[in-house]
């Protein structure tokens, strides 16, 4: 229940308090004095957006502020949000909104219970809390998800119990058919990393790689194979001077030689020149070695054009191996080994069949719950109709016909089916779309009747109607009253008004009213709590000769009907 709002600096309102009870109240008013502004300020204040002119003229800052008493889902949803309760009443719930104008910008910042909310909160706290209907609603009653949420707020303990499992199919559903899609996504990445694996491991096995070194020791063999004549030459030049000089020349071997001779000779004067002696010989005999070994390996080495050629390609495969797979010999070696010793593909058909019948079963428990659902929405649709046209009738839609049609479609979230309002308000029309068809008095007798059908199953949120009563006549009039009335007993119940009818029968009375005070425009809102004063308020509504509105309001006020 909404007990009380509080505004600053909204539209013509500098400052208003006002306190609200239980029942039908009912605001009245000339046309313009900002009676709708009330409302504007309720859904503004529960995450609506901010239209310009609800920010006073002249002014850059403004408050709405609204107490709620909560009731346990919104509790719930507070606790969920780590928002408490405060104030003088334990149990009250405070929304605030402050706008802000920057330049030519509004902004605005919300709390609930004194702490900082985003929009998103606001907008879900909002249906646990108030249910704004306007005329000319066409574009919420067209709908067929809002449709769908009025009709399955018709339905009984089994019918929520259906939707619940649906809900719940659905989700399994979805995770199944993901894991199914993902296996698929993953199979056919994996059997790509096989294919290239499979490739990897041929071209390793044809390379027959062994040694890590083997490049190494190949540049090495190709250096000397690709230099083999120079190599030749050098060495027998070295043999020729250390041993086999060309005539008229001393090799090294003899220079050694005669100076051995000449040493031998001082060391026979001198016993202490005998140790370099034996070094001169030991040189000797080590260049003897040289001579020889090179002489061998002059021998050997031999230029092969065709055996350098095996070797630049081996080297150049060798190459092309570690660019292709960016690994270096021995990363090559010991990979081929890896996957020489790696299984098979895996055994992924068997996965995914049994993926796939998960998949199936959750997809056939899905539509076996949207069959029962679909019955379920069948027989609430059925009442709903029969309900409707009970209500709709006194108010001058006698020969109107409705109907609940169900629309089949792709298992959901919600269901198999569209649920779709088809509405014809006279005789020989095609039924329609209520939306497309509907004029804006039938549109409002629909509403009223529809929030009456689903008092007993909404939550009970407070109730606004903002002119829905606009150009019927008397007789519609006296029956959205006895509507409107019988909402009032299980929800707090707001309603503006223009018909005196229904003025009268309401538990309490607000005037909304226009005033110039210092040349500026102010909307005042005065609750009527004396008898003279809403019969002077009804005596305006009602117009024509003042002597016959004071008779007819008073006779109104008479009978209305007692309080809740």
């Amino acid at each position: 229940m909404l007990l009380a709002l509080k505004l600053d600096n909204v539209a013509l309102i500098d400052a208003l308090d006002l306190e609200f009870s239980p029942g039908l109240t009912v605001l009245t008013g000339e046309t313009g004095a900002g009676k709708s502004l009330l409302l504007d300020s309720l859904d503004v204040l529960l995450g609506a957006e901010v239209p310009k002119h609800l920010l006073r003229h002249g002014q850059d800052q403004a408050r709405i502020e609204g107490w709620f008493a909560p009731h346990k889902r919104t509790s719930l949803l507070l606790e969920q949000r780590g928002l408490g309760v405060m104030g003088q009443q334990p149990s009250a719930l405070v929304v605030t909104r402050r706008l802000s104008r920057r330049g030519g910008r509004i902004s605005s910042r919300g709390r609930i219970n004194g702490v900082s909310v985003n929009r998103q909160t606001l907008l879900e706290l909002r249906p646990l809390l108030i249910d704004l209907t306007v005329q000319g609603q066409t574009q919420r009653l067209g709908r067929p998800a809002q449709q769908r949420c009025w009709l399955d707020g018709f339905g009984d303990l089994s019918h929520r119990q259906a939707r619940l499992q649906v809900a719940a199919a659905h989700e399994t559903w979805v995770r199944q058919r993901s894991a199914l899609e993902r296996l698929k996504a993953e199979r056919t990445a994996l059997q790509q990393r096989w294919q290239e694996n499979a490739q990897m491991l041929m071209d390793l096995r044809q390379a027959a790689l062994e040694d890590p070194q083997e490049l190494v020791t190949l540049k090495r063999s190709q250096d000397r194979l690709a230099h083999a004549l120079r190599l030749k030459q050098g060495s027998w030049a070295v043999v020729q001077n250390l041993q086999e000089p060309l005539p008229g020349q001393a090799s090294a071997l003899d220079l050694l030689g005669q100076a051995e001779g000449e040493l031998q000779a001082l060391a026979a004067l001198d016993p202490d020149l005998q140790p370099l002696l034996q070094r001169l010989q030991q040189a000797q005999d080590e260049v003897q070695e040289v001579a020889g070994a090179l002489q061998d390996y002059g021998q050997q080495l031999e230029s092969h054009p065709l055996a350098l050629a095996d070797l630049q390609e081996r080297i150049a495969q060798l190459q092309r191996l570690e660019r292709r797979y960016g690994q270096s010999l021995a990363q090559l070696i010991r990979r081929r080994d890896e996957l020489e010793g790696a299984t098979t593909e895996l055994d992924w058909e068997a996965q995914q069949r049994r993926v796939e019948q998960e998949e199936r079963t959750a997809h056939d428990r899905l539509c076996q719950v949207c069959g029962q659902l679909r019955q379920c929405r069948r027989q609430a649709a059925d009442r709903l109709v029969a309900d409707l046209m009970d209500m709709l009738r006194p108010m001058g839609l006698e020969q109107m016909r409705f109907t609940v049609e169900l629309k089949p479609q792709p298992p959901t979230e919600h269901g198999s089916e569209e649920v779709c309002f088809l509405f014809s308000a006279n005789p020989g029309e095609t039924m329609a779309p209520l939306g497309d068809v509907a004029s804006g008095g039938e549109m409002s007798r629909f509403l009223l009747s529809l929030k009456t059908c689903l008092t007993k199953t909404d939550l009970p949120v407070t109730l606004l109607f903002d002119e829905i009563d606009s150009g019927v006549s008397g007789r519609v009039s006296a029956a959205m009253t006895g509507l409107l009335h019988r909402l009032a007993r299980f929800h707090q119940v707001f309603c503006v008004t223009h018909q005196p009818l229904i003025a009268a029968r309401a538990d309490h009375h607000f005037r909304v009213s226009k005033h110039m005070e210092g040349g500026r425009t102010r909307t005042r809102v005065m609750a009527l709590s004396t008898l003279a004063d809403r019969e002077e308020e009804l005596a305006q509504l009602a117009g024509g000769n003042p002597q016959e509105a004071r008779s007819y309001v008073a006779s109104l006020l008479r009978d209305r009907l007692p309080k809740h």
